[in-house]
């Protein structure tokens, strides 16, 4: 339903959306952003008796000020931390002056928290808003009752076109279910009454896979799955100013690392969904990924470790506690049996995911399963959690580590604006994190998305960001039935 100045294009990209181009300064700190003249807000009588009126550049400016707004309280307010002012030179340019450079600011420019609101709509209707939704997107807002079904229809003003000059979007409608549990939504979607499902669940991972991820026989004749990178990296990770001597000592931090096999690990409780990690933190699918082999499978070596640590401490017993939810104790307790057999003790702590992110935060976990998931298409997004000044709670860095090598080769970073220079220096600072294994990667997980044979158009891309505008659906309707 929304717009942004720019868009991410499946491989990543950013490219224009409301903005046709932009300028950079020199420095890296003033963008010029040069807005379409064709783009209007979805119909809306609050506009007048032309119901609706094209985007301007002040847009922006209210938009922006209504993101910082401490009353509406958005969750997406950090995008603009690094953000010193924002202007309209005239309606057609919107001006942005960073503190400081950013080589990364281009994908922050595409998220939805930066899409453009009409001022008219979004103050008449105040916290109401999120009821009556206006933008400039290819669907607009038709119907919802909460937790019950959500309708959007075509946005016929929508200004982007096909490569044959044909008005996007194709599809009609849009119709979003809610139902209640995982379970419920596989049904749902078996019996063709849902034309897409996104993500999977343990549930009936079972049912729908094997246990190498292919699609199981009695569904491909109906169902197209789609599999491929996401963004997202599971791990391990040590709290670095804990007590407990174990989680402080490098071999042991090292032996975990060693002491499991992650394919078997993937193929048994991920039906192979997902690819094992053994390179660094920045995962499979972000630019400056590299594939890397720094942990693998070598009990031998981690029992070397393990028994290294206790001549060298005396400490005959180690054992470390992990924090985690019911959705990853399978995972846990598998760790927790390899390891015990080559003489590290790990007791595994199931607790409720509020309560999992509360002491992750404070500090009250020696070990702790965590998720990484990119907020923005840059490695950078990754190397943030081990730079020493995101110390939590003031910062993403939960495992408190810190390096005086590390810190200014991630400042040196804002600095550079060739794109494969930037990342082969991410490549060295994740390099570095890995030889001192403040974090253990388990696997870098994959977008999977299943859907009935009669939709086409339907790209993947490694953030899961769902884009339907190029979506056609044959032979029964052009109403598309999602699941959220």
């Amino acid at each position: 339903m929304f717009s942004s100045l720019l868009q991410l294009e499946d491989d990543l990209t950013p490219v224009p959306d409301l903005a046709k181009r932009w300028e950079i300064s020199e420095d890296g700190l003033t963008y010029d952003f040069f807005l379409r003249d064709d783009v209007y807000f979805h119909k809306s009588p609050l506009f007048g008796k032309d119901s609706t009126r094209t985007v301007v550049a002040n847009d922006f400016v209210y938009s922006f000020d209504r993101l910082k707004d401490a009353k509406v309280a958005s969750p997406g307010g950090w995008v603009l931390n690094n953000v010193a002012q924002y202007s309209a030179i005239n309606d057609s340019i919107f001006r942005i002056r960073l503190k400081n450079p950013f080589p990364a600011f281009l994908g922050l420019m595409t998220m939805q928290y930066v899409a453009v609101v009409p001022h008219e709509v979004a103050e008449h209707f105040g916290n109401d808003f999120r009821s009556h939704p206006i933008g400039t997107g290819p669907f607009k807002f038709k119907l919802w009752e909460e937790n019950v079904k959500l309708v959007m229809r075509r946005n016929e003003l929508y200004y982007e076109k096909d490569d044959k000059g044909q008005q996007l979007p194709y599809l009609e409608a849009i119709a979003v279910t809610f139902l209640p549990d995982k379970q419920s939504e596989f049904l749902q979607f078996a019996q063709g009454n849902i034309d897409f499902l996104n993500s999977l669940d343990n549930s009936y991972i079972d049912e729908i896979l094997t246990a190498d991820g292919k699609l199981r026989e009695k569904y491909q004749e109906e169902v197209n799955m789609q599999k491929g990178p996401f963004l997202n990296t599971e791990f391990l990770g040590f709290y670095l100013d804990s007590k407990t001597p174990a989680v402080n000592s490098e071999l042991i931090r090292k032996a975990v690392n060693y002491g499991f096999d992650r394919d078997k690990m993937m193929k048994y409780l991920r039906n192979s969904v997902g690819y094992p990690a053994y390179a660094g933190f920045i995962p499979k699918g972000m630019p400056g990924y590299k594939d890397i082999v720094y942990y693998d499978y070598q009990p031998k070596k981690a029992k070397a470790l393990i028994e290294e640590y206790k001549a060298l401490t005396g400490d005959q017993n180690p054992s470390i506690a992990i924090g985690t939810n019911s959705q990853y104790q399978d995972f846990c307790e598998y760790i927790q049996r390899e390891l015990g057999k080559l003489g590290l003790e790990i007791a595994v702590e199931v607790m409720p995911a509020p309560t999992l992110r509360q002491k992750k935060s404070s500090g009250q976990l020696d070990v702790f399963r965590g998720s990484w998931i990119a907020d923005y298409p840059d490695p950078e997004n990754y190397l943030s959690v081990f730079y020493t000044p995101n110390f939590t709670p003031n910062g993403p860095n939960y495992t408190h580590f810190s390096d005086p090598a590390f810190d200014p080769l991630f400042e040196r970073s804002f600095t550079i604006t060739d794109k494969k220079k930037r990342e082969a220096l991410y490549t060295k600072m994740d390099s570095l994190v890995m030889s001192k294994a403040p974090v253990v990667p388990l696997y870098y997980d994959e977008v999977v998305r299943f859907t009935r044979k009669n939709v086409h158009g339907l790209g993947i891309n490694p953030i899961n960001l769902l884009t339907l505008k190029k979506v056609r659906k044959t032979p029964r309707s052009d109403v598309l039935i999602a699941k959220d």
